[in-house]
């Protein structure tokens, strides 16, 4: 009689998964697939992965709007994103253990539709606001510019050449907290004037963020933009003066002012920001907010989770 035999797969491959993602709950993901082990440093926690992962909406196929049940965990497709932003390269050169490339950017140009990182974003920076002791709604906000030289893939229907800073590519204008968190982005042609971007940027933050009445700028929003923004928006904007600097006092640290530049600092930490690869502005935006994400971990995270970051990588 004909004998049918069943490869073991090995106990030491798989777990129980704790993701609670909606593909691993009740998709196709195969259940003897690894479990996700934290590898690297721009991986999720379990506290981020907890905060985050009921902003992700649910797919048509668990509605009942038809296609196919997806495969790829939720969790790891984000570590893959992120690993991205940090590391930069290629879409093609993501690590084995992540989904295929294809696949990884199928969902972020889906996320990038449905506005997700900007719901992730924003329900990490309420979890960190409230761990420091600060209500969940920010009061006061930080604005400021900055010009990237921009790759071959940029058209030249998006950039533009910034003549005070000699930068032909993109400028991504962001508003921040006193935290330094990000609470807006927007990525314009690098020609566009900072006082022009600011409009539209104090038009979403007083939409979003109802509480912010104070906020602070650099010289180069300096002229009529302050007095429009009180008559229009009821918003303060103040300009800090530069402090007098004698010859040979060194750097001096400008009031408020070192919030955003330090917010700027970190972004252009992670490679994937230093230059704007992205064919679409709301694409390198969508970095941008990603590239936060990794610098929160470290805020977000306690110190058992930051114990568990980089373990070892010897079951792949």
């Amino acid at each position: 009689m004909p004998q049918f035999y069943q490869l073991a797969v090995p106990a030491a491959n798989f777990t129980t998964r704790t993701c609670a993602c909606l593909p691993c709950r009740f998709g196709n993901v195969p259940s003897w697939a690894p479990e996700h082990e934290r590898a690297f440093e721009t991986d999720m926690t379990d506290t981020e992965w907890d905060a985050v992962r009921g902003v992700i909406p649910s797919p048509p196929w668990l509605e009942g709007r038809g296609g196919r049940p997806e495969e790829y965990c939720h969790r790891r497709m984000l570590d893959a994103l992120r690993y991205l932003a940090d590391n930069g390269g290629k879409w093609r050169a993501l690590p084995e253990p992540f989904p295929p490339p294809r696949k990884v950017f199928d969902f972020f140009r889906r996320w990038v539709r449905q506005n997700v990182f900007a719901q992730i974003h924003s329900a990490l920076v309420k979890k960190i606001r409230v761990k420091a002791g600060r209500s969940e709604q920010p009061t006061a906000a930080i604005i400021d510019a900055q010009s990237v030289k921009a790759a071959e893939t940029v058209g030249a229907s998006s950039r533009g050449f910034d003549g005070g800073k000699q930068v032909n590519g993109r400028k991504r204008h962001i508003v921040v907290d006193t935290l330094g968190l990000i609470l807006l982005v927007a990525v314009t042609g690098a020609d566009m004037n900072d006082r022009t971007a600011a409009m539209a940027l104090f038009h979403r933050l007083t939409l979003l963020f109802r509480r912010v009445t104070k906020v602070w700028a650099d010289h180069g929003y300096d002229g009529e933009l302050a007095p429009w923004a009180r008559r229009t928006l009821g918003l303060d904007l103040e300009i800090p003066d530069h402090p007098g600097r004698r010859k040979g006092e060194g750097f001096k640290v400008i009031a408020k002012r070192w919030i955003v530049e330090r917010s700027l600092a970190w972004i252009t930490r992670r490679r994937r920001c230093v230059r704007d690869y992205e064919r679409r502005p709301d694409h390198h935006a969508t970095f941008v907010l990603l590239a936060a994400g990794i610098q929160m971990s470290r805020r977000l995270a306690g110190p058992a989770d930051r114990g568990n970051r980089g373990v070892s990588r010897a079951a792949w």
